[in-house]
């Protein structure tokens, strides 16, 4: 376990350059990509499944060349199949992101479509299972523990070997800002309450800020409802949940914290 982190620099911009909802004249597509600025560095988070995130880069005049670290949530076409796209960066993940997977009763691979060794070609790699800071202030929470009752009970995937997938390379970022934290998701598959009680753990910062990204959460059911009495306990007002988060969810998290709908194209400052 990584030592508690000293307080953070009082800055962080996060900047959607892929997500499911266009905003203006932005691209999207069903995927994922923020850029996070914090601690003198530039780190995406995801890639999606296309170039989408590089043509929205490009129309904010992001130059991506300057980015030296991507960060891959999880082994999902959705999250890592525009790694096509880039070459010559470091590439942070769980070891276990490479695998074949399916849809429970499906034949096509949603895993990436890249081979380990064909991106071993193209990235220099660090994976870790533990929490690996890219910066003092920037952490990988590589596995990410199940521990509470209500997330990561079911699941409709299957491995190579026809196993049930739980996802176990589910991972995300906490960022340290001031002596508070944002925690940034991709699919929250590992759950999103789980991630965040890591992420305070990991970092040993109790005050959580913002939590951004995929909550994976599909309808107004017993995880919808625990996750949203988790987020109003621990006094966690910034909430933009997005991507596999459905439209029922959505409409709870309205309700009760009067959320904005995540679209590319928007630049959060933290």
């Amino acid at each position: 376990m990584l030592q508690p982190s000293k307080v953070g620099e009082k800055f962080m911009k996060l900047t959607i350059l892929t997500e499911n909802v266009a905003g203006g004249t932005f691209a999207a597509e069903h995927g994922l990509s923020y850029l996070i600025e914090c601690d003198n560095q530039k780190i995406l988070l995801d890639v999606g499944h296309s170039d989408v995130f590089l043509r929205n880069a490009k129309k904010l005049n992001i130059n991506l060349d300057e980015v030296e670290t991507v960060v891959l949530s999880h082994g999902h076409w959705d999250h890592g199949n525009g790694l096509k796209y880039l070459q010559n960066k470091i590439l942070v993940c769980h070891p276990g992101s490479f695998i074949k997977r399916y849809r429970k009763g499906g034949t096509e691979n949603i895993g990436l479509d890249l081979t380990f060794k064909e991106l071993g070609k193209k990235f220099n790699f660090i994976q870790s299972k533990e929490p690996y800071s890219i910066t003092d202030k920037i952490i990988f929470l590589g596995e990410i523990p199940r521990l509470n009752s209500f997330e990561s009970k079911s699941t409709t995937f299957v491995d190579e070997n026809n196993n049930d997938d739980f996802i176990p390379d589910d991972s995300a970022l906490a960022v340290i800002v001031g002596d508070e934290l944002v925690v940034v998701s991709g699919c929250s598959h590992s759950g999103i309450c789980n991630i965040v009680e890591y992420a305070k753990k990991v970092s040993g910062i109790k005050k959580v800020k913002a939590v951004f990204g995929g909550f994976h959460l599909k309808e107004i059911n017993t995880q919808t409802k625990e996750t949203i009495n988790y987020f109003k306990r621990n006094g966690i007002k910034e909430i933009h949940p997005s991507h596999c988060t459905e439209l029922p969810a959505l409409v709870a998290f309205y309700n009760e914290f009067k959320i904005k709908q995540v679209k590319t194209g928007m630049v959060f400052n933290l």
